[in-house]
């Protein structure tokens, strides 16, 4: 079969499946709201009644319940939007709640650890890790957004037993929601995301306490603030379960990026204590460049 025939089988399997949403926050409700619509039926499962009632309130499940087992029952397609350690939990026990051949899905920050855990499910099951590389510092189904993943990259790290038919399907998934499908190893997922997402919101909660520490000695501090600490200290707000998780979960490449965000510390610290002005506008021009050429002067 040719990959446009492959890919249009997907897109079919998309419009036809049962999806199950096992988790209602944030990233799970807006996914929920983004495949409404474009599959045969969206279930959510939470834990709590009200977040079932707010998912049906604002059209972004056909249906809901807060019993895992009927949840997944007849499902095609189960995706675990939760934070990484309660994904961990709930692959311990659903592989024998799923149907024969479901894709399981999981949208966690962090991937070496899950994907290690998926391989020890059932042969029944087909499993496919995920991530979307988007976010808001906000949480909780109120907070949802089917427009969330649009334009921005989704990650999938496929199993050695993922099939050829579940990839596509999990790809086909990810454009139903706007979202580009990113294929990566777990390991290298997990390397790359220590340096561009988990260290930033370290580095946030580190300025935080920096501030504090100012605070200590003149309160004024907080009456000085503008738009540049403010916006380089957002992330500093992120949902704390979710980020405890993904520290703890990815410790050693998060203290390796840790490690080498220090270095660039100290560099730029001798140059300030050694007055070389010439050496540090040149670092400083260097990384002004370097950023405009990632990003734009605009961003």
């Amino acid at each position: 079969m040719t990959k446009l025939a492959e890919a249009r089988v997907a897109d079919a399997r998309v419009a036809d499946a049962c999806v199950a949403i096992v988790g209602l926050g944030l990233m799970g409700g807006s996914l929920a709201g983004a495949l409404r619509g474009r599959c045969r039926a969206v279930i959510g499962v939470a834990r709590r009644v009200e977040t079932i009632e707010t998912a049906l309130a604002r059209g972004l499940i056909n249906r809901g319940t807060t019993d895992l087992p009927s949840g997944v029952r007849d499902a095609d397609v189960v995706i675990l939007a939760t934070p990484v350690l309660a994904i961990l939990h709930l692959l311990d026990q659903i592989g024998p709640l799923l149907a024969a051949d479901c894709l399981l899905m999981d949208m966690g920050s962090t991937k070496a650890q899950v994907v290690r855990r998926m391989a020890e499910l059932p042969d029944h099951v087909q499993p496919l890790g995920g991530h979307p590389l988007c976010g808001r510092e906000v949480s909780g189904i109120r907070a949802a957004d089917p427009a969330l993943y649009r334009g921005n990259t989704f990650v999938l790290t496929p199993l050695a037993r993922t099939s050829e038919a579940a990839l596509a399907l999990g790809v086909a998934l990810v454009e139903a929601t706007g979202a580009t499908a990113l294929i990566l190893d777990p390991e290298r997922h997990d390397h790359l995301l220590a340096t561009v997402s988990h260290l930033p919101y370290v580095v946030a909660c580190a300025l935080i306490g920096a501030g504090q520490a100012a605070a200590s000695t003149d309160s004024a501090v907080w009456e000085t603030v503008a738009s540049g600490f403010r916006d380089t200290s957002r992330l500093a707000s992120s949902d704390v379960t979710m980020m405890l998780d993904i520290l703890l979960t990815n410790r050693e490449a998060v203290l390796a990026s840790i490690d080498a965000y220090q270095a660039q510390l100290r560099e730029l610290a001798h140059l300030l204590r050694s007055a070389d002005e010439k050496s540090l506008r040149s670092a400083l021009a260097s990384t002004r460049d370097q950023r405009n050429r990632v990003f734009g002067q605009r961003c």
